[in-house]
């Protein structure tokens, strides 16, 4: 949910995705290359998120929901399996475990707004097959713990990296500490493509040749489908774009980190929580989330003094009215901090004077 001003566009909006020639002229060049689906420029991108993430494969495919999807098909996920999965998260990771037919077991989350692995290990049960750890708004779950649990249970490990391509665990890319892993390309997101767009990561190989037929009708070959697929692919202009943006996603990623920084050297004193960032984890802050009893009157001062804040996310994804049916159990942190998170501006398009403009602005509504 975004809270933006009434009438004109916003001064300061909550995100901004760089556009530029260079990423013009790499658009017009896939337009000339006249092979617009799986082409060459899709498999360099493929090859180069997988050595980004330092994974031996990358599979592109049309969102993160799909690849999530794609990836749960691959898994063998089946109905009836039980899927351990944070309820403070995007709808759409819970979504792809419905139609993948798994059950998803809502979690609660902890002080830095990832799964609480002790939560976790207390619902499991001999249907549980899996973990589905989210490393949200640009923060690493805590994946030693995860592991272990997983480790413990005898469960996969599916890590849902939409909002955090580039963040690390103890200096390692998260993406690569499980069976498989899931990036987002939507525009506000790190590393975008200018449009939807996803990715599966995994070292898998049989996972990635499974799910590569998946994306395209199942197909064994042009004529032949070994099993009922759909088509989930992707495109060469938008592969291109994603090209440019990949070779710039680690310098993006620190602009994000020195603008946080400056958020909270100019935050602190106010009554409202910044962000904690777990000991281990390079966060790379693709929401900058605050947290405040007084949610609702600061992101409507700040609307209307121009400045777009969002919520993410104000429905908990156990209270969502798709799956009550599975009549989830409270989970007090997540049904608490609902209320009181904001989303404030943040990009690498983002420029010093804007986040001070906000930050003054914040101030000035806590009187400070």
């Amino acid at each position: 949910m975004t809270v933006a001003p009434s009438g004109p566009a916003p001064a300061i909006p909550l995100s901004r995705p760089v556009v530029d020639d260079e990423i013009r002229q790499a658009a017009l060049a896939a337009i000339d290359g006249r092979q617009y689906i799986l082409g060459p420029r899709c498999r360099e991108l493929e090859d180069g998120l997988a050595r980004h993430a330092c994974t031996r494969h990358g599979v592109l495919t049309s969102s993160a929901t799909a690849a999530l999807w794609l990836a749960l098909r691959a898994l063998g996920v089946k109905a009836g399996d039980e899927v351990l999965v944070p309820a403070h998260t995007a709808f759409p990771t819970v979504e792809a475990l419905c139609v993948a037919e798994a059950t998803p077991v809502f979690v609660d989350v902890d002080r830095f707004y990832t799964m609480d692995v002790a939560d976790a290990a207390a619902k499991a049960t001999p249907r549980t097959v899996g973990l589905l750890p989210v490393h949200l708004y640009g923060q690493p779950a805590d994946l030693d713990a995860v592991g272990d649990l997983a480790a413990r249970l005898g469960l996969w490990v599916l890590e849902d990296c939409a909002q955090a391509c580039g963040a690390a665990w103890k200096g390692r890319r998260v993406g690569s500490f499980g069976r498989a892993a899931v990036l987002s390309f939507y525009p506000s997101k790190n590393l975008t493509v200018m449009g939807d767009g996803g990715a599966v990561l995994t070292d898998d190989e049989d996972l990635a040749v499974h799910v590569r037929r998946l994306r395209d009708h199942g197909r064994r070959s042009k004529d032949v489908h070994a099993e009922v697929g759909f088509n989930l692919r992707f495109n060469e202009i938008q592969a291109a774009i994603g090209g440019v943006l990949l070779r710039r996603l680690d310098v993006m990623n620190e602009r994000r980190r020195a603008l946080a920084a400056r958020y909270d050297a100019g935050l602190a004193g106010l009554p409202l929580a910044t962000p904690a960032v777990r000991p281990g984890a390079r966060h790379v802050y693709h929401l900058y989330v605050v947290r405040t009893a007084q949610r609702d009157g600061l992101a409507a001062f700040l609307a209307a003094r121009g400045i777009q804040t969002g919520i993410h996310y104000p429905v908990p994804a156990h209270r969502q009215p798709a799956v009550e049916r599975l009549a989830s159990p409270a989970l007090p942190e997540t049904e608490r901090l609902v209320d009181e998170i904001l989303s404030l501006p943040i990009s690498a398009g983002h420029t010093d004077d804007e986040i001070d403009r906000v930050i003054a602005t914040v101030r000035q509504f806590f009187g400070a």
